[in-house]
């Protein structure tokens, strides 16, 4: 299934859908250069609802992990909520869940965020 994401920008954080597989850097560029945009706008907080994210893979996963980074460079946050299953038990195998802030809905993950 191909990648595909959906933004709504909020007054202090960005909230992102990401939809169908996201497996490899290539699909996945135009994301992190709207995440770059955000940043040098000086918005650092990002949700990312994972509810239609039906497979990740470790390039994806590395995606998510250069996003995560860049947002704490700038003293941002993300945090992820919606996971099904398999990506939660995913993040748990790779200890990703101690490093990601989740959420279970949207409302938790812009409570976590702290900005509002």
């Amino acid at each position: 299934m191909k990648f595909e994401f959906e933004i709504k920008e909020h007054k202090k954080y960005v909230d992102i859908k990401l939809k169908g597989d996201l497996i490899d850097k290539i699909q996945s560029q135009s994301l992190i250069d709207k995440i770059d945009e955000y940043i040098q706008n000086d918005i650092y907080n990002f949700t990312f609802d994972l509810k239609d994210l039906k497979y990740i893979n470790s390039s994806g996963l590395n995606v998510l992990i250069q996003i995560y980074t860049k947002a704490r460079n700038n003293n941002g946050e993300v945090v992820l909520y919606h996971l099904n299953k398999k990506i939660n038990e995913l993040l748990l195998i790779t200890k990703l869940n101690t490093i990601f802030k989740i959420a279970d809905t949207q409302k938790d993950a812009v409570k976590l965020l702290n900005v509002e």
